[in-house]
């Protein structure tokens, strides 16, 4: 799991990365990616911030799931799993959507860097060329279930590269918040844990 940090070592180390051009002053999301991870485990987070404020924490996965990375990724691209950019601003990437037409979700809307990792070894790697597109690289919760309260600890199916949150009360919470702001864009910055 992800060690824990004071908002202004986060604040800090994302304006140290290289594309970095301001903090939002709206909604946005930063995801950090364990040093251990863990296969198939949520073991990363999302901090939820507004500006400079932290509002919440999420327990997550910024991986595709054990079985995705294993060959499953085949019934997606024969390439290989999509692993997402680290330690880069993905600026204005996501609006309001739905997940595979199921589930609320923030879906892809601009551009995102991602790697394909194919060796099928189980692990998730930031290796070969470097891709940009929009793939349905999204952010949503971990069940088409709306009103039930999972908590899970398996990713499994849940990611094939999108960033995903464990616990479905935190996840519809968060989105609850977003939709009364009426914020259209969301960015996200993901880092690896330092």
């Amino acid at each position: 799991m992800v060690r824990s940090y004071t908002d202004k070592e986060l604040l800090n180390k994302v304006q140290e990365i290289k594309n970095f051009r301001g903090i939002p002053t709206d909604y946005w999301l930063l995801g950090v990616r364990s040093n251990e991870d863990i296969t198939d485990i949520f073991d990363d987070k999302i901090y939820v911030y507004k500006g400079t404020e932290f509002i919440k924490v999420l327990r997550a996965t910024t991986i595709p799931g054990k079985v995705i990375l294993q060959g499953g990724f085949k019934k997606y691209n024969k390439d290989g799993s999509a692993v997402l950019k680290s330690d880069y601003w993905h600026y204005d990437c996501w609006k309001f959507g739905l997940h595979r037409g199921k589930m609320e979700a923030l879906r892809q809307c601009n551009n995102m860097p991602y790697y394909r990792d194919g060796d099928e070894d189980g692990k998730s790697e930031e290796i070969g060329e470097l891709y940009t597109g929009i793939i349905g690289l999204n952010f949503h919760g971990s069940t088409y279930h709306k009103n039930k309260d999972i908590k899970r600890s398996s990713v499994g199916y849940w990611s094939a590269g999108c960033q995903v949150c464990a616990d479905n009360l935190d996840y519809r919470d968060v989105i609850k918040k977003f939709k009364e702001s009426y914020q259209n864009r969301f960015t996200y910055c993901l880092i690896n844990e330092f």
